[in-house]
């Protein structure tokens, strides 16, 4: 079983800066040891291609990038009327060639789930990038049945996050060929560690959840301690000897 472990972004902290390799840029030390990353400041800002090119070439061939989507189309266009700024983020994403392995779509906890609004947004993606879309929506109305069905009929994947932001959302959901786990950090957001005795049970999760032969990905976002590196590197490690 395939499990891509990564973090937020590739910063390596001082204390298991021992665990990568010494030589190298940041980029190949950190892929060296870890299969996959989040590029989270595209979120916030555009890169030019020669960027997105350069950090591909400075990864092994079976290495994946996932790329958050813009706020702008999230939070501020709340995905209406966005194909031009999804024109713009499918050219810059093209320098990372095959290593993109899946776009994020982190909607705002404000915004429910409308089934005309959705469907014409992935309608939009769907003509742009031949890599999966991986949504991550915090309001309530996305976490039932009926909008699991519908995103599953539609080949989208729902994160499972901790903390979850609402009632079910601790559960990946969507498609069961691709398996999406955001882990924040609990009980203290973004800082605290998971420790080994809660790695083993979100490895069993992991494994557990979606179809045979499912593409599954963990990322840990609790890098404002420096603690998503070492539970990466934990979690990478029981997972090779399970």
């Amino acid at each position: 079983m395939r499990i891509r472990i990564g973090t937020a972004g590739w910063a390596i902290p001082a204390a298991v800066r021992d665990r990568f390799p010494v030589a190298g840029g940041g980029l190949e030390r950190y892929a060296a040891r870890l299969g996959a990353v989040e590029i989270n400041s595209t979120f916030y800002r555009r890169h030019r291609v020669s960027t997105f090119e350069r950090w591909a070439a400075a990864t092994p061939a079976d290495f994946r990038f996932a790329a958050k989507a813009p706020r702008q189309i999230t939070h501020r266009r709340k995905l209406e009327n966005c194909e031009d700024l999804l024109a713009e983020l499918a050219a810059d994403l093209k320098g990372l060639g095959d290593r993109l392995g899946a776009v994020l779509i982190q909607t705002p906890p404000s915004l429910a789930f409308d089934e005309t609004r959705t469907g014409s947004f992935l309608d939009a993606c769907r003509g742009l990038f031949e890599a999966p879309i991986v949504i991550e929506p915090r309001h309530a109305s996305w976490f039932t049945a009926s909008a699991d069905h519908w995103l599953a009929a539609r080949q989208v994947a729902r994160v499972a996050a901790d903390p979850e932001p609402a009632p079910g959302a601790g559960m990946p959901g969507g498609s069961r060929g691709l398996v999406y786990f955001r882990l924040h950090g609990s009980p203290e957001m973004y800082r605290s560690a998971y420790g080994r005795d809660r790695l083993e049970v979100i490895l069993q999760g992991v494994m557990a959840a979606g179809e045979a032969g499912a593409e599954r990905w963990v990322v840990f976002d609790n890098t404002a301690s420096g603690a998503a590196a070492a539970d990466a590197l934990a979690l990478a490690r029981m997972a090779r000897s399970a």
